[in-house]
């Protein structure tokens, strides 16, 4: 409806070109989604106004998530959440991968905010003073 041009990692390409079939599973109808106009990859400059963030591709929770960060704030979506981390008992998930992408997602400033994609926010410092998943208590990877 807005026009707004569609970014989207190509790992992602399949889970967006079935989403509309993917749906009905949830009993959920909607249309197929338009094709991407853009590709996302990590360490892309992206600006919005006077701001730019960088990607940071951030597999696990799907194959294509990505991590927007810059400006002292991390757009991480399902990925990392106040306490917790996103599911990898999906279609395409994968924990080794997510627990690698919580890794890099660690060595942002801990002051940066963490903005998931629902829920409250946090910031990086806390999450890796309390997240189990990020404090060694509990390990997304296999000894």
């Amino acid at each position: 409806e807005t026009k707004a041009p569609i970014w989207l990692h190509p790992l992602d390409r399949r889970l967006w070109d079935y989403a509309a079939k993917s749906a009905t599973l949830y009993g959920i109808r909607i249309e197929d989604p338009p094709p991407p106009d853009h590709d996302l990859a990590d360490g892309m400059q992206l600006s919005l106004g006077a701001l730019t963030f960088e990607v940071m591709h951030a597999p696990g929770h799907a194959p294509g998530h990505v991590v927007m960060h810059g400006h002292g704030v991390a757009f991480a979506g399902d990925c990392l959440f106040a306490g917790s981390i996103g599911r990898t008992d999906l279609p395409y998930s994968d924990p080794r991968a997510l627990a690698r992408s919580l890794e890099r997602i660690a060595t942002l400033p801990d002051d940066a905010l963490v903005y998931p994609g629902h829920g409250p926010s946090t910031s990086i410092g806390i999450e890796k003073r309390t997240n189990p998943f990020l404090t060694g208590l509990a390990r997304v990877i296999d000894s």
